[in-house]
């Protein structure tokens, strides 16, 4: 039954959610992580859509993006905030984005790993940013995101 009001919260929020494991699972208290109901299921698809509806338009190695306060409060920390800029950063460069820039960001899936942790798939899409070169850039990623202390958080890949 339970699983049955998530996957119908999944479609009526519009999103695409995927649940991977087993949803009898614990949080890992090694990392704090929390079990989610649905309440964190719908709140995790608004925390993470704004995020990533604050990243189009905005030029990425500009130092007023990476000052944004509104940016850094979706990091557990100031170190994972600049690690996670500095990927996006040099994603959008070596993709050769206009002014490193994206115009627009589409998030094409959110998938649960298990409790309190979560993916997001999205893609960024600028304009090329090389000479002669008309039409579009894109990146696509895969974003790790936990929940802690009733709030998600992204959690920035290695370098």
């Amino acid at each position: 039954m339970k699983a049955l009001f998530l996957a119908g919260a999944a479609l009526a929020l519009g999103g695409c959610f995927l649940w991977r494991g087993d949803p009898g699972v614990v949080g890992d208290e090694r990392f704090g992580v929390e079990l989610v109901e649905h309440e964190g299921v719908e709140d995790f698809h608004a925390h993470a859509s704004a995020f990533y509806d604050r990243l189009a338009h905005r030029r990425v190695n500009t130092y007023a993006t990476f000052s944004d306060r509104v940016l850094r409060e979706y990091f557990p920390n100031e170190q994972a905030f600049a690690d996670y800029y500095a990927d996006l950063a040099d994603d959008l460069d070596v993709a050769h984005f206009e002014q490193n820039r994206a115009v627009y960001v589409q998030v094409s899936e959110f998938m649960f790993d298990g409790p309190g942790r979560a993916r997001v798939r999205v893609k960024l899409v600028g304009e090329n940013g090389l000479p002669l070169r008309p039409g579009e850039s894109e990146v696509e990623r895969e974003d790790q995101w936990v929940r802690r202390d009733g709030r998600w958080w992204i959690v920035p890949g290695k370098l």
